[in-house]
């Protein structure tokens, strides 16, 4: 079972404890500002359900993210990870990166510290080639992540959401993409 370590954070398997506090975040209307609606117990079971087998699958998926060091430990504030996109785009299929936290934890570099993470095991022991990661244009606290964890933003890549109805705020987003490095620049802590 992969899991990754950072100086701060677990990202683990689910648990069923994660489920409310999971439940909890996507029906916050801070976290739902740039996502198209909130998740009931059953969707989120669901998504969750999705992930775990991701894992059995592919190796990798959406780790629920703990903070383990620190002034306030945390046993779950949200998922960051590597997942196929479910989506017909000009990119797929492809490997995503993506991250959900809890806004109470926003502010603290979680979500560039494990995403950093994700990416490098994707790239790294995981050995894929590429790995994208989009959001909505007007995101721009995801946006500086993908930045900050080194991907690059080509505008020509931009592109309207298929499952976003035309003409809706959310509609248009943008592509940020990693490749495979050279050998040791990225690196990945397994536990």
């Amino acid at each position: 079972m992969t899991i990754l370590r950072t100086e701060r954070l677990l990202l683990r398997r689910w648990r069923e404890a994660d489920l409310e506090p999971f439940h909890r975040l996507n029906n916050d209307p801070r976290v739902l500002d740039f996502l198209p609606g909130p998740l009931d117990r059953g969707q989120c079971e669901a998504w969750v359900e999705r992930m775990e087998a991701g894992f059995d699958e592919l190796g990798f998926g959406l780790w629920a993210v703990e903070v383990e060091a620190g002034p306030a430990p945390k046993d779950f504030i949200g998922f960051v990870g590597l997942e196929v996109p479910r989506l017909d785009a000009h990119f797929t299929p492809c490997i995503e990166v993506g991250w959900r936290l809890d806004a109470d934890s926003w502010g603290n570099g979680y979500a560039t510290e494990a995403a950093r993470a994700a990416l490098a095991h994707g790239l790294g022991p995981a050995g894929l080639e590429e790995v994208v990661s989009f959001t909505v244009t007007d995101n721009l606290r995801s946006r500086a992540v993908m930045e900050r964890i080194g991907m690059t933003h080509d505008p020509a890549d931009d592109f309207d959401h298929p499952r976003i109805p035309k003409g809706h705020r959310l509609e248009r987003h943008v592509l940020y993409r990693a490749r495979r490095p050279e050998a040791g620049r990225l690196e990945s802590r397994e536990a």
